[in-house]
């Protein structure tokens, strides 16, 4: 089969994927413009959003799959100790204590032979 004859199989899945992501958007700028910044609601969203990524970045380091699996544990926290040291040390700075965690591991693999 060539591109021309499966065209409509990409444009399926490009615009299901844009109408997928897209309306709950749309919905959430709607329904945000009514929101105060103070407000409970939005309150409740910055904690889930926080919780989902402390979840996310806990099984990185406790499940890890890939080169990171035959890392050892303490690397692993080490890097996420001093990423979020820096982090803090830089007024609050996301990509600060991602470079360093990052930085870190990748050292560290070096250093070990991997």
């Amino acid at each position: 089969m060539t591109w021309q004859e499966g065209w409509w199989a990409y444009v399926f899945i490009a615009t299901a994927g844009w109408l997928a992501t897209d309306i709950w958007r749309w919905l959430g700028v709607l329904a945000g413009r009514r929101l105060r910044e103070d407000s409970e609601a939005l309150n409740w969203v910055r904690a889930v959003a926080t919780a989902l990524v402390a979840a996310v970045i806990a099984k990185l380091v406790l499940y890890p799959t890939g080169v990171l699996e035959q890392s050892p544990l303490w690397l692993r926290l080490g890097a996420v100790v001093l990423g979020a040291v820096a982090f803090f040390l830089a007024r609050q700075k996301p990509a600060v204590g991602i470079a360093t965690a990052i930085a870190t591991l990748a050292a560290g693999l070096w250093w070990l032979g991997f």
